[in-house]
């Protein structure tokens, strides 16, 4: 009796528990916030090294590259890509290295030993806009700017995301709590997940001028610049989609085989057992 007592007690307890997490999950809300209510997801962009068999525009690329150079390189860095990497969006050895000589990097002078500057070398990787964090925040309303170079992978949505932020500024909407309009130095963007951005709005029409005749449009720059972040971002993706195609061909093949020598083995050992 006391054990079949026990048994119920416990599955009373088991219940109540379960009822309980239950009403607890019914009635769970996210905490609701006013970046909540205004946030934006990035908008829908397609490029042409999506999908599984996406191959990066070489010509994309080096619009990209051009937006960066021209505007992003004056104040983000772009510290884990070399300049000699530049020869995959198609750039030849004398055009490589004539865009490194265009870049100042560390160096040291031989004949005092001090700290200087020199024209970049194809080995060399780009260098930093500022001394240091402190000079950078100086100069940007104290936001130090990130680096670019895994900015397509470090953010949710990637590429997408950058698109839309760079596409996104506006002003803010007439409902928009006093407590979060943009200050001073401040710039309303709804992609941007607390709405406001030290960064100010870097593209204006018309502000690169493209060797192959595409237009200088915010949107345009915008795309080809975040199309050229999912090149730094990920420089492979290309062999890797290459090589992820035999490698799945190869596992389906040997997964048959081994299927079909499993049936020949066993087939006899089966029949003699019956």
């Amino acid at each position: 009796m006391a054990r079949i007592l026990s048994i119920l007690v416990g599955l009373f307890f088991v219940v109540a528990l379960a009822w309980s997490l239950l009403v607890g999950l019914l009635n769970f809300e996210l905490p609701h916030s006013v970046e909540q209510e205004f946030y934006e997801h990035p908008k829908e962009v397609h490029f042409a090294s999506d999908g599984a068999f996406g191959k990066f525009d070489r010509q994309q690329l080096q619009r990209g590259f051009q937006v960066y150079k021209e505007v992003c390189s004056a104040c983000h860095s772009l510290r884990l890509v070399a300049f000699r990497d530049l020869a995959a969006l198609g750039y030849n050895e004398a055009e490589v290295k004539a865009i490194a000589a265009g870049f100042q990097v560390p160096g040291i002078d031989p004949n005092t030993g001090e700290a200087t500057t020199r024209p970049g070398l194809a080995t060399d990787y780009f260098p930093k806009p500022y001394a240091n964090d402190v000079a950078a925040g100086a100069a940007n309303n104290n936001a130090i700017p990130p680096d670019l170079s895994l900015m397509a992978k470090a953010r949710h949505d990637g590429a997408a995301y950058v698109y839309s932020l760079l596409t996104g500024y506006q002003n803010p909407p007439a409902d928009l709590p006093e407590a979060y309009r943009p200050g001073t130095g401040l710039h309303y963007n709804p992609y941007f997940p607390n709405l406001n951005l030290a960064m100010a709005p870097p593209l204006v029409e018309g502000q690169v001028e493209f060797g192959d005749g595409s237009p200088s449009t915010v949107e345009q720059m915008s795309k080809d610049i975040s199309a050229f972040l999912v090149w730094t971002a990920e420089p492979t993706l290309e062999k890797r989609k290459q090589t992820g195609w035999p490698v799945l061909g190869f596992l389906l093949f040997a997964t048959i085989l081994g299927f079909l020598s499993f049936r020949n083995i066993w087939a006899d050992k089966k029949k003699n057992k019956g």
